[in-house]
């Protein structure tokens, strides 16, 4: 019996237009997109394209101008504030270029932001941070500030600090685009390494040839449309 596929992320005729002055700006454009559990999906497509706003309407940082973005079923859209920043910390995992890392805490302190969010003890969100640290290689530089880590250490911290809460969509925006080709070829067999382990699913909008060729599915934007998959 083959294996049922679940669909985890889903836009429908999704839009989003910005006004600049009194111009219209559209940054999407009806974009239809289906994402299955488990996928390591790629974002690609010039500056300019949509693939930034795409990931923020579905992290629910950004509100489409029309159109729905599904999670898990649920219709990310219709909710408050409060509900989408419930959503953002338990269900989200975000993950950036420049790392934003808090520069005054150390490696762990900053894994345990989320899970202080989220109310978890002390002793509890201590113990998670320094298993995700393990996890990602760097329970040894637990104690070091950002400042004291090489760029690919702080990304696997900021990718620590993404899977804090156990998220089951971890979004990358260009989290390759600081590093040199052997800490961007390492970051990414950590990825795989990952999704293979806990089945997460990554969203990553990326530029780099050697993200690419980690992903399951590849994505091209252009013009705020979703070209090719």
């Amino acid at each position: 019996m083959s294996k049922t596929t679940k669909t985890i992320v889903r836009t429908l005729n999704l839009s989003k237009i910005y006004r600049r002055g009194k111009v219209n700006i559209q940054a999407l454009n009806n974009v239809n997109l289906q994402v299955s559990s488990g996928e390591i999906v790629g974002i690609m497509g010039p500056s300019g394209s949509g693939k930034t706003t795409l990931l923020n309407l579905i992290g629910g940082l950004d509100r489409p101008t029309s159109g729905k973005v599904f999670v898990d079923g649920v219709d990310i859209t219709t909710l408050g504030e409060s509900e989408l920043a419930d959503y953002r910390l338990r269900k989200v995992g975000f993950v950036f270029q420049f790392y934003n890392l808090i520069p005054t805490l150390t490696a762990l302190e900053n894994v345990e932001v989320p899970l202080a969010l989220a109310g978890v003890s002390k002793n509890e969100r201590r113990e998670r941070a320094l298993s995700l640290l393990r996890m990602v290689g760097l329970e040894a530089r637990a104690d070091h500030k950002p400042d004291e880590l090489s760029g690919g250490e702080q990304q696997r911290v900021a990718i620590a600090r993404a899977l804090a809460n156990n998220p089951s969509i971890v979004l990358a925006d260009e989290p390759t685009g600081d590093l040199d080709s052997k800490s961007a070829t390492a970051l990414m067999n950590l990825i795989k390494e990952l999704n293979r382990k806990n089945g997460q699913t990554f969203i990553i909008v990326t530029h780099d040839p050697i993200v690419t060729q980690a992903c399951t599915t590849i994505y091209t934007m252009r013009d705020g449309r979703i070209e090719s998959a």
